[in-house]
């Protein structure tokens, strides 16, 4: 009984069980490196977003013969230009549009109620919006909600990246070691594996690091791609806080699928309340760079690579948003993939013959 397969299975059951009952006793010796992990978390996940990015530019300077030190160096240099260039030309623009949204955000919601007394006076519109329900009462108040929220996260955000000094210190140096010396990780990793499951593992890094460069790439170039667009049709219908619309819509559509809906309803919501025919013309503008997004660029720089489920997703975001927030809603797909590709590689080398053979 004692050599019995079952009776092994449910003794390291039994085992594990004890050991995690017995980590939660001892909690307190953990949190300092909980702690540790939350403090570095940001700064690494940060780095490593930018690792992916600039990898490519320093891969081609040391073909050019110059060395990864040197070349981090130069693009430093490049990104020191760039922001200083985006101090002067756009940040006057973002300021003063992120200044003036949230002076009017508290009349907002009174000039939507004046668009919506407008339509109910037209004979055609008053069939749709009834003047007194429950449904319009509603509405209104997750509208008054939406807006408080947008104006509320802009002020978080702005007084988040003005504090977190220790982020903006810590990044830089974090993605000179990574862009630097991110060549020599990989065969430390692969040296704590036995000999036999190396050539695999190589296989299981080869892998990840393909996925995440380029997922991240390509989502990076898509968002790129799509605001432009939709920054353009915003200057041409003439929405007011065009610029500053664009930059939300940038970062919400590096969430997937629902990013897109979410990017949707400030835009609306500022549209309806200039017109409601700038309401429905800012719509078309989203619609239009979506599709292009989707059906052309999309499949041109991922082509099949990303090959997620919509439900996956949908269920990977909520875990992830309860975990972690919208670190973890933005975490949440390339964790997904990281994990996908170690377990397939496992159960292809411990479990694939046996459940073959049963």
């Amino acid at each position: 009984m004692m050599q019995s397969k079952f009776f092994r299975t449910c003794l390291g059951i039994i085992a594990l069980l004890l050991i995690i009952y017995l980590g939660t006793e001892v909690s307190f010796l953990f949190k300092p490196i909980l702690s540790l992990f939350n403090i570095l978390l940001i700064p690494v996940v940060i780095a490593g977003f930018f690792y992916y990015l600039l990898r490519p530019l320093i891969d081609y300077l040391e073909r050019r013969k110059i060395k990864r030190s040197i070349g981090v160096f130069m693009i430093y240099f490049v990104f020191i230009g760039l922001f200083a260039i985006f101090i002067v030309v756009v940040w006057p623009t973002l300021k003063e549009q992120i200044e003036n949204f949230i002076i009017n955000a508290p009349f907002l919601v009174e000039d939507i109620q004046q668009q919506v007394n407008q339509l109910q006076q037209n004979p055609f519109w008053s069939r749709f919006i009834p003047s007194e329900s429950e449904l319009y009462n509603r509405t209104m108040e997750y509208v008054n909600q939406a807006i408080a929220w947008i104006s509320n996260s802009i002020s978080n955000f702005i007084s988040v990246i003005s504090g977190v000094v220790v982020i903006i210190a810590t990044v830089p140096i974090v993605l000179y070691f990574m862009l630097k010396e991110g060549s020599k990780l990989p065969p430390k990793l692969l040296s704590c594996l036995p000999r036999r499951f190396r050539k695999d593992g190589q296989e299981v890094l080869s892998d990840i690091d393909s996925a995440l460069s380029n997922f991240i790439i390509g989502r990076v170039v898509l968002n790129l791609i799509l605001c432009v667009m939709i920054y353009i049709g915003f200057l041409i219908i003439g929405l007011p806080y065009s610029l500053l619309l664009t930059v939300i819509s940038f970062f919400l559509n590096f969430i997937p699928y629902i990013g897109a809906f979410l990017a949707s309803i400030p835009v609306v919501i500022v549209g309806f309340i200039e017109s409601p025919m700038i309401a429905i013309w800012s719509v078309v503008v989203i619609l239009i760079a979506q599709q292009i997004q989707d059906n052309i660029l999309g499949p041109l720089i991922y082509g099949k690579q990303l090959d997620i489920h919509p439900l996956t997703t949908i269920v990977l975001l909520l875990v992830g948003g309860d975990l972690y927030g919208i670190l973890g809603v933005l975490l949440a797909i390339p964790a997904y993939m990281v994990l996908k590709i170690i377990v397939v590689r496992v159960y292809e080398l411990f479990l694939a013959e046996k459940v073959e053979n049963a």
